[in-house]
C-alpha cells in the first residue's frame, strides 16, 4: 500500500546532456521535498563515485531511487534497482532519454517532475530488462539497447578520442569510423538456433529505440518477456546513408536487409568488438544475453499488454 511519505534517494548526473541541463536535479529534489517527501540528493564529479554513492544509499534500502539524466543514468539505476529490488524513477534529462520515451514518462523534465509524484502516489508497473553476462561470469543489466555494431564501434571511437568535447566528439567518431565501414562476421546463437554471417549493424533490444529516438527494433516490448534480435546485412556507404535516418521512423525494417528476430536468449560472438548498453561500455564480445522478465519495477504510467 502506497504512503504519502516516501523516503527516496535521487541520483543526478551533473553531465546530463553536456551540462545543459545540471539544474534538473535540485529541482526534482526541491519538488518532493515540497511534497514532503524524505529526499536524500547524490551528486558526484565521475560516474564511477556516483555508482558508488548510489550502493551505499540503498543498503537503507529507501522506497525508490530515482534517477536524473539520459540512459547511462537509467543504466546505473536497472543496474541496482533490478538487483536490491528497489523500485526506479526516472526524470529524463540527458541527450537520448529512450528508456523514459519507451514507458510514455513525459520528456519534458518540469512535466516529468509533476508525474513522477503522481506515480508514486501509486504502486510501480513492472517491466523486463535484459541482463548481459560476460565471459568471466560478471553481469551487466540493461533497461533499453545492447549494440554490438556499427554504433558500438563509433562508441568506442569516440571514448579515445581527446578532442572535440561533448555531443560533437560522437560527431566526428561517426566520420571516422563511416569512411572505414565494412561488415563484420558475427556467429548468434538465438535461442539455440546458431546463424553465422556478415553484418554492418547487430542490437539486442529490450525496448524500441536508441539514440534519442532511432526505433532499431519499433515494435520490441518491455513486457514480453523477450529482446528483439536486430541485424542489418552488408551494404554500400550511401546505401547505409539512405537507410541510416530511417530508423528514426522506424521504416526501416521494410528493407530486406534488415531482420528482426524475438528471442528469450543469445549469445553474440565477433572478433574485436567491444559492445554498449544504454550509450554505456558493457565489455568485448562474446556475451551472453537473456531477459529477466516482469523483474524490474518502475514508477511510469501503465503501460498496454504486449502483443502476442
Amino acid at each position: 500500500m502506497a504512503v504519502d511519505a516516501l523516503k527516496l534517494v535521487v541520483a543526478i548526473n551533473p553531465h546530463a546532456s553536456f551540462g545543459s541541463n545540471a539544474d534538473v536535479g535540485p529541482s526534482v529534489v526541491s519538488t518532493l521535498r515540497a511534497a514532503g517527501h524524505d529526499v536524500r540528493m547524490l551528486q558526484a564529479s565521475s560516474y564511477q563515485a556516483l555508482r558508488a554513492d548510489v550502493a551505499a544509499a540503498l543498503q537503507g534500502p529507501p522506497a525508490a531511487l530515482i534517477v536524473v539524466g539520459g540512459d547511462g543514468m537509467v543504466h546505473l539505476g536497472v543496474e541496482f534497482c533490478s538487483r536490491q529490488g528497489v523500485p526506479l524513477g526516472v526524470v529524463p534529462a540527458g541527450t537520448g532519454n529512450d528508456f523514459a520515451r519507451h514507458l510514455g514518462i513525459p520528456l519534458d523534465s518540469q512535466d516529468a517532475q509533476q508525474a513522477l509524484l503522481e506515480y508514486l502516489k501509486g504502486e510501480p508497473i513492472t517491466v523486463d530488462h535484459g541482463v548481459a553476462t560476460r565471459a568471466d561470469g560478471t553481469e551487466t543489466p540493461f533497461g533499453c539497447v545492447l549494440s554490438a555494431g556499427f554504433d558500438a564501434i563509433v562508441n568506442e571511437r569516440a571514448n579515445r578520442l581527446t578532442f572535440p568535447k561533448g555531443r560533437h566528439r560522437y560527431t566526428v567518431a561517426l566520420l571516422i569510423e563511416l569512411a572505414k565501414l565494412k561488415p563484420l562476421t558475427y556467429t548468434l546463437n538465438i535461442d539455440g538456433a546458431i546463424h553465422t554471417g556478415q553484418y554492418l549493424l547487430v542490437a539486442i533490444a529490450n525496448s524500441q529505440s536508441f539514440g534519442g529516438g532511432m526505433k532499431v527494433t519499433p515494435q520490441a516490448s518491455v513486457t514480453d518477456g523477450k529482446v528483439d534480435v536486430f541485424t542489418l546485412k552488408p551494404l554500400s556507404r550511401l546505401a547505409f546513408l539512405r537507410i541510416y535516418p530511417r530508423v528514426f521512423a522506424g521504416t526501416h525494417v521494410t528493407d530486406g536487409r534488415v531482420q528482426i528476430t524475438r528471442a528469450q536468449s543469445v549469445r553474440i560472438e565477433s572478433e574485436g568488438i567491444v559492445a554498449y548498453a544504454d550509450g554505456e561500455r558493457v565489455g568485448a564480445l562474446p556475451l551472453d544475453i537473456t531477459v529477466k522478465g516482469s523483474s524490474l519495477r518502475v514508477f511510469a504510467p501503465a503501460l498496454a499488454p504486449a502483443a502476442v
